[in-house]
């Protein structure tokens, strides 16, 4: 099908004024309610609206493409129209959109959309194209401008060469413009340098042009230009040049040239990723913050599937009137049967994280998926242990590092399985399948399992320390400053020794506290107002200080009001992997005031687990209820506050104008 096809006059404007990207885009629906097309303009306007809300369709250059695809939509459609004085769109790049093209696509699997939006992201990359589209006196000129280019690019795409000289991978993470635009920017360089080339595109409608292993066999060089996760592996032996899919649509002519240099580095199985360009190696800090996000989004299904249902089995519970049992949320059936499921699903979570930061490292070895997953389970378990007297009662004190420790064994992991595939490079090909198989994992999982053992070990001294440091405070009457300490210890690592330590105390506590000495009713209700803080911080953060996070962080974000009301902190713990300090630094300043706040009322709790859902135990009944509820509001406003101030602001384009609360200096 060809952009002409779907374009006339009756859907074409060349003179628009529009004051806003509101009132462009609703201009534009009008355009094509003319051609009939759609069945009820109404929801196709939202439809197209809801897009926006996803990212900008706003490509830069002074263009715009929005799109929707919907069951209102009859057949095929487009839209053109040009606005000579511009309108603000929230581009990619800022600048006024002075050309935008709307499509409508039915809701098939043909994917019509996608077919013409890429041809139009490859043509609308030649000026001269754009220029004439721009200066078109009429519909029919308009028209007529590109049906000559559009029919001059479908010639070319006759042209079928064997072998090119030169292959590609353009991909990016939103939207599928610059993929098509880095795709159109190498075509075009390498036709002007005579230089036969196939790009391969990573695109939101799937990969399209795949490279095929005989051209990748016969091929002098490749350039990935990409900023999504590309396989990797199936390069190894030819000359890669790796770069941002930006650089692919700006310094097409350099990459071509350096992927058929001689001197470029031929890629190696397993290899880590070089970014090639003036600007050398991404610094060390992008690099980290890259593998670790690709840990933290496949470890999230797992954090909020298995909280929910955490959350589900206290509820049940409570319906059940088990509110005040010490083994609560396994006291109903039904609800044992929740709470267990869903501890399956949270026992999964930092393996999930480690194994996929070394699997990105490693650029998708499976190998290291498999090291990285043991030592995040290593990171997980508490086998070493040590005897400990607390309040005169003896307590075996077990270590686990947590997900720092799982951050940390996804690193190791990762650099592990690089290191031994390097050390074994002298192997001929013919022993390669062993490395793979037998070296690598068995090798693999020794090293990562020593290196877990140095860092969970030094954990019980740590696990002891603080445990002292809390019965002296306990010792000495000082109530309200342990409060506070407690539940800043329950923010510092989430699940990891510190928190443990304090869990543990207060357990403790609890068993020993009586009506004449409610101080470890006190304490208890102190650590679960600390744990409740920081997912409930995170989520209200994400209301106040949208532009903090993206999209897709916000909605995550969102499901912690459940997690922080069921006493679940690990919903925080994804927030924390991929922006540690200052996540943990606003969580750990809430949770102290949370703490400190209950402490100071005297709130008094008598189940050891339950959030919300044991508020009704607290004691003394009547204000103090309020008052325990205002500590914890409290003490997650003061998170959101401080995630506000010391995060940065996300490239967030899909907000418009209001961009919720902002600090000037920490834009």
């Amino acid at each position: 099908m060809k952009i002409t096809d779907l374009l006339s006059e009756k859907t074409i404007s060349t003179t628009v004024f529009a004051t806003s990207k509101e009132d462009v885009i609703k201009q534009a629906v009008a355009l094509i309610a003319n051609s009939g097309a759609i069945r009820d303009v109404a929801v196709y306007e939202k439809g197209v609206f809801k897009r926006e809300d996803e990212s900008t369709t706003g490509i830069g250059e002074g263009i715009a493409i929005p799109h929707c695809k919907s069951d209102v939509v009859a057949k095929p459609a487009l839209a053109a129209m040009v606005i000579p004085e511009g309108v603000d769109y929230a581009a990619l790049d800022g600048e006024p959109v002075h050309l935008l093209f709307l499509i409508a696509a039915p809701n098939s699997e043909d994917n019509v959309h996608l077919d013409v939006l890429a041809r139009l992201s490859e043509m609308l990359m030649n000026d001269e194209f754009k220029n004439k589209l721009l200066a078109a006196k009429s519909k029919k000129e308009f028209l007529k401008v590109i049906d000559e280019a559009e029919s001059e690019k479908l010639e070319e795409a006759e042209e079928t060469e064997q072998f090119p000289r030169v292959l590609a991978v353009t991909g990016c993470p939103t939207g599928i413009a610059h993929t098509y635009m880095a795709e159109q920017s190498l075509k075009d360089k390498a036709k002007e340098m005579g230089i036969s080339i196939k790009v391969e595109t990573n695109g939101s409608g799937g990969i399209k042009n795949a490279l095929t292993d005989e051209e990748i066999e016969h091929c002098e060089g490749i350039v990935v230009a990409a900023d999504v996760q590309v396989e990797m592996d199936r390069f190894a032996g030819k000359r890669v040049v790796q770069v941002a899919v930006a650089k692919g649509i700006h310094e097409p002519e350099r990459l071509i040239k350096e992927a058929l240099d001689p001197n470029t580095p031929v890629y190696m199985e397993g290899e880590e990723r070089k970014t090639s360009g003036g600007d050398g190696k991404p610094s060390v800090a992008r690099q980290i913050y890259k593998h670790l996000m690709s840990g933290v989004s496949h470890m999230l299904p797992f954090v909020i599937g298995g909280g929910i249902l955490i959350a589900l089995a206290f509820l049940i519970d409570t319906i059940a009137g088990n509110a005040g049992a010490k083994n609560f949320g396994d006291v109903n059936q039904v609800a044992h049967w929740f709470k267990t499921v869903g501890g399956y699903a949270f026992n999964f979570m930092v393996w999930i994280l480690s194994g996929f930061i070394a699997y990105s490292i490693t650029r998708q070895n499976k190998g290291a998926l498999a090291v990285g997953m043991v030592g995040g389970f290593i990171a997980t378990q508490s086998d070493f242990n040590i005897l400990a007297s607390i309040q005169g009662k003896d307590y075996t004190l077990t270590a686990n590092a947590g997900f720092l420790g799982g951050i940390v064994a996804g690193f190791a992991a990762g650099y592990l399985v690089i290191g031994l595939n390097r050390l074994f490079k002298f192997l001929p090909k013919s022993l390669e399948s062993l490395k793979a198989t037998l070296i690598v994992p068995v090798l693999g999982t020794l090293l990562i399992g020593l290196t877990m053992y140095l860092v969970n070990t030094p954990l019980i001294y740590v696990n002891i320390g603080f445990t002292n440091m809390l019965n002296w405070l306990a010792q000495n009457n000082l109530t309200i400053l342990l409060c506070a300490l407690l539940g800043a210890m329950m923010a510092i690592d989430m699940g990891g020794p510190i928190n443990k330590a304090a869990y543990v105390f207060a357990t403790a506590a609890l068993a020993s506290a009586s009506s004449a000495e409610p101080s470890g009713y006190i304490i208890m209700a102190a650590v679960m107002a600390g744990g409740m803080v920081p997912p409930l911080g995170i989520a209200i953060s994400a209301n106040l200080f949208p532009q903090k996070y993206k999209k897709n962080q916000r909605r995550d974000a969102y499901v912690n009001y459940v997690m922080g009301a069921a006493f679940i902190t690990e919903g925080a713990i994804p927030f924390a992997a991929s922006d540690p300090w200052r996540v943990i630094v606003s969580s750990v300043g809430g949770s102290a005031v949370a703490g400190l706040l209950t402490g100071l009322f005297g709130c008094q709790l008598f189940a050891p687990h339950g959030g919300v859902f044991v508020l009704a135990t607290i004691q003394p009944s009547g204000w103090t209820i309020l008052l325990y509820l205002l500590a914890i509001v409290a003490g997650s406003f003061v998170t959101a506050l401080l995630l506000g101030i010391l995060k940065k602001n996300a490239d967030n384009p899909e907000l418009g104008k209001w961009k919720g609360i902002n600090f000037p200096w920490a834009k």
